[in-house]
């Protein structure tokens, strides 16, 4: 496996690892207090991380991991669950699912990075497969739902977008700028959690596994991963494996629950998994990007050897006329060309007798080949 599919994988299990916060919820946890169960979710996987890595943050990353656990967690805990209370859980997801149509637009306007067409493709055909998914008939479009579903997802890709901007802070690592965000995201829910919910639940058995669950897999070691690929993957590629959430979440829902999945689900599935297959393909890796890389090397290849006074088809360089300067430096044996018959032309500046001639590739004088 290449470096940058074992990136790409790593990443892709942060957003399957959310798809189970929904089973986890609904099996495990107390009913009713979602604010608190985002607050034990991040605060001590925060601490605990903090205590792992005992890096503290300097200077200009103070505020930064103030401002990036505020969007990444303090902001979109509290939001996300808004929307998931007032809209039906499909439009809630849907929401969620066009982050990466946002995180292409900021990444224009804060990165100055134009994402690659295909990219944007499957960052628009993702929702559009996780819609088919979880949207159900009598979907609810309340405002107030709607617009918490937008500003969360909002909140997620500039905080994903930041990230890509500022780097990583100097002398720490990724676990510990996760944990300053973590910790600061989690202090910020605390106070809204109190004014809204009151003191926080008595946990049972089940509820501290699924607490454990969410924590150390669901929060640590996901947004580890996951700050991890933004470091290293375009930004547009990483946001449409965020599509993996919901699809777990239903492919979680069929084999455990028991949930049925219609046709226009499993066409959905599909869409959404095609999607972001083809956001991962690295840039050029189409027939007509490999055919126009073939024509730049046989062009360059060609220039070479006729500035190196060689006849285009001969086997021999041609004898440089006296006034020529002395060649350069003795080099490698010459590159395959093709027979005389496919090529015309000049090279412009050439000073060997082939130049002089005229018989050198047309590519040559053309440029590249398209």
């Amino acid at each position: 496996m290449s470096r940058r599919a074992a990136d790409v994988a790593l990443t892709a299990l942060a957003p399957a690892t959310w798809g189970t916060t929904y089973l986890v919820t609904s099996e495990l946890l107390p009913p009713d207090r979602p604010l608190w169960s985002g607050v034990i979710r991040a605060l001590p996987a925060g601490l605990l991380l903090l205590a792992l890595t005992r890096h503290r943050p300097h200077g200009s990353w103070w505020w930064r991991s103030a401002v990036l656990g505020a969007l990444n967690i303090g902001a979109f805990f509290p939001l996300l669950f808004l929307a998931a209370y007032r809209l039906p859980g499909g439009t809630a997801a849907v929401l969620g699912a066009a982050q990466p149509l946002l995180v292409a637009g900021l990444a224009v306007l804060v990165l100055r990075d134009r994402p690659h067409p295909r990219a944007v493709l499957a960052a628009t055909a993702a929702p559009l497969g996780v819609a088919l998914v979880v949207l159900r008939p009598d979907a609810g479009t309340d405002p107030i739902g709607v617009a918490a579903g937008l500003v969360a997802t909002a909140a997620m890709a500039t905080g994903l977008v930041l990230t890509r901007r500022w780097g990583r802070p100097p002398r720490a690592g990724g676990l510990a700028a996760t944990s300053w965000q973590l910790t600061a995201g989690g202090l910020l829910i605390v106070p809204v959690a109190v004014a809204v919910e009151g003191p926080p639940p008595a946990p049972d058995g089940p509820a501290l596994l699924g607490y454990a669950w969410l924590g150390l897999a669901g929060t640590a070691l996901a947004y580890a991963l996951w700050f991890r690929g933004a470091a290293r993957l375009p930004l547009t590629q990483v946001s449409v494996l965020g599509a993996l959430s919901p699809l777990t979440a239903a492919a979680l829902g069929w084999l455990v629950l028991g949930q049925a999945l219609t046709p226009a689900q499993l066409g959905g599935f599909a869409l959404a998994v095609a999607a972001m297959i083809a956001a991962q393909l690295p840039a050029g890796t189409g027939r007509a990007a490999r055919i126009q890389r073939a024509g730049r090397l046989r062009w360059a290849a060609r220039l070479r050897w006729a500035e190196r006074g060689g006849r285009i088809g001969s086997s021999q360089p041609a004898k440089r006329q006296s006034a020529s300067p002395p060649p350069a430096a003795a080099s490698s044996a010459p590159p395959a060309v093709p027979p005389a018959s496919t090529v015309v032309g000049r090279v412009p500046g050439g000073n060997s007798a082939a130049a002089a001639s005229g018989r050198v590739n047309r590519c040559a004088a053309a440029g590249p080949a398209a």
